[in-house]
């Protein structure tokens, strides 16, 4: 995966990420929980870790598509149950989207997150949205887990897939209505397969 986020939020749904040479682009994963996993990961993906400190994950919060306006507070040990639940759900995502049966341990830590109260929405008296004072990491990370739980459980839950590129290991659930989405995003992965698809067409064919 050579792609992290970037700052600065769009009005739309999804984040900017950068690839490895530094040229930006659109990726809407479809979901809150599948957000999270642009920040880093397990194993080899740790070197694209970006929560490092609490800010981190408050300016995460803030680029996700959560609406605007979350006044949150993040400890240390908050942060580090943000990473592990990622973690767990990045291994746990992958393996719906190939097929494999999910494990005990990143059910679990899915679960126990999402056990703890989530953030609190609320609506103010002209009809805008808004959150109620105190929200906390222990909050966020229960509002993204049942979000995951609702994505799994719910009619999408089939459609989680890995980009379709053999070097992009962006993971996201496909909502369109045809259903066919192969790329992380077209402006990238997609116009990287045409590319070379187009390269193929184009070689003399070999005697």
């Amino acid at each position: 995966m050579s792609e992290r986020a970037a700052e600065s939020p769009e009005p739309s749904h999804g984040l900017t990420l950068v690839t490895a040479q530094g040229k930006p682009f659109r990726f809407d994963p479809g979901a809150l929980c599948l957000e999270l996993l642009t920040t880093g990961g397990p194993g080899a993906f740790a070197r694209w870790e970006v929560l490092h400190e609490p800010a981190d994950l408050i300016a995460w919060a803030a680029r996700s598509r959560l609406p605007d306006g979350l006044d949150l507070t993040v400890s240390a040990e908050e942060l580090r149950r943000a990473r592990a639940l990622r973690d767990a759900l990045f291994l746990f995502t992958a393996d719906r989207a190939h097929g494999r049966p999910p494990r005990g341990t990143h059910l679990d830590a899915v679960n126990a997150a999402a056990a703890a109260p989530p953030l609190v929405a609320r609506m103010t008296p002209d009809g805008r949205h808004a959150w109620a004072p105190g929200a906390t990491g222990t909050g966020l990370l229960s509002t993204v887990a049942r979000d995951a739980v609702a994505l799994f459980t719910g009619p999408y839950a089939g459609r989680v897939r890995e980009c379709g590129a053999h070097d992009c290991r962006l993971l996201f659930v496909d909502t369109s209505r045809p259903g066919r989405r192969r790329w992380c995003a077209m402006e990238h992965c997609g116009n990287r397969h045409k590319v070379r698809a187009h390269r193929a067409r184009r070689a003399p064919a070999t005697p």
